[in-house]
């Protein structure tokens, strides 16, 4: 799963690069693209090494062969470990590199106002023709927002930051007119990666006390809480397209007027963890703890967009709980925009 998300968000800056032709983002993107192969190929050829030298131990008969495997486990399992560790870190880079573009702080112009960008098995570019035969067509999907919990069916007086709490959505979708000669009715589906973030108030985390997961003031200053969560899902949304026909004989254009979206998603959990900042000794401290935290492994929710062109309003709420068995029922519910690229 981590490959996969690490995958969709290169494809995402990537895309960003060719979109708006920027040489300094491109440097960028590319420099952690090279960092996350350099990782995985050292970490391999590490574990090569000391495999190399399991079996030259195991030639020579100062091992035995369950000793030999057991080692060898051991090594997998750690190097393993070790490249989920250092890619992470490299992930966290390329999030803030998004964000930076999200937030205007890379603003270079396009000089050639196309774009488009290849990977093995699939290809993407800007001016498609869309002929009245061609009726499905790809779009690359980024969205980002805001993000909180409902509880007892309001957000008022949240545990949660209002604007310290944010989501993304990284994806690839699919759009087929309905109907052969009208552009109305589209139906929309693909697969996306979630991501929800939370920021408790008042200097609180979330502790898992057996079936049930609280938050609870920490003993500790807190410098930030965050508290993460990753779903990879099956996006469906009924679009209408009001771009309206261009008549017979002409191709279809989709995206160039008011759409309406209404739908909604499941899939499945892939990543909790919770994220503490603190101050020990005069010393910085991030303490990462990863586990399931009680959340819902399924989730299944309803969505809308509404926008013009490429650009959209996006509302999602989560209908199945955060946490499986609290007492009290919360949903992450998030507002923000979506972006469709044809």
């Amino acid at each position: 799963m981590k490959k996969l998300t690490v995958y969709l968000t290169l494809l995402f800056c990537l895309f960003l690069t060719k979109t708006f032709s920027q040489e300094t983002f491109e440097e960028k993107a590319k420099a952690i693209a090279n960092k996350i192969e350099n990782i995985t190929k050292e970490e391999k050829e590490a574990l090569k090494l000391e495999i190399e030298a399991i079996n030259a131990e195991l030639k020579n008969g100062s091992i035995t062969e369950k000793q030999a495997g057991d080692k060898k486990e051991r090594m997998a399992d750690l190097h393993a470990k070790a490249i989920e560790t250092r890619v992470e870190k490299v992930q966290e880079e390329l999030e803030e590199l998004v964000q930076q573009k999200v937030d205007g702080k890379i603003n270079e112009k396009d000089s050639t106002g196309r774009y488009s960008i290849s990977f093995p098995g699939m290809k993407f570019k800007d001016k498609l023709k869309h002929d009245k035969e061609c009726r499905t067509t790809t779009q690359l999907v980024f969205a980002f927002g805001l993000n909180n919990l409902v509880t007892d069916r309001s957000v008022a007086h949240s545990d949660f930051r209002y604007w310290g709490s944010h989501f993304y959505e990284f994806g690839l979708s699919s759009n087929t007119r309905i109907l052969k000669n009208n552009n109305l009715l589209h139906a929309k589906y693909g697969l996306s990666l979630m991501y929800n973030n939370l920021r408790p108030t008042e200097n609180r985390a979330f502790v898992k006390n057996g079936e049930q997961t609280d938050l609870e003031v920490s003993p500790i200053h807190l410098e930030d809480s965050r508290f993460h969560t990753v779903f990879l899902v099956v996006p469906l949304h009924l679009e209408f397209d009001f771009s309206g026909n261009k008549g017979e004989g002409k191709s279809i254009k989709i995206q160039k007027g008011f759409r309406l979206g209404l739908g909604g998603y499941a899939g499945l959990n892939v990543k909790s963890k919770q994220i503490l900042d603190y101050e020990v000794d005069g010393n910085d401290v991030k303490q990462r703890t990863k586990g399931n935290f009680n959340v819902n492994d399924f989730i299944y929710g309803a969505s809308a967009y509404i926008g013009y062109s490429d650009t959209s309003l996006y509302l999602k709420y989560d209908i199945s709980p955060l946490f499986s068995d609290n007492v009290i029922d919360q949903n992450n519910i998030s507002l923000g925009v979506r972006f469709d690229f044809n």
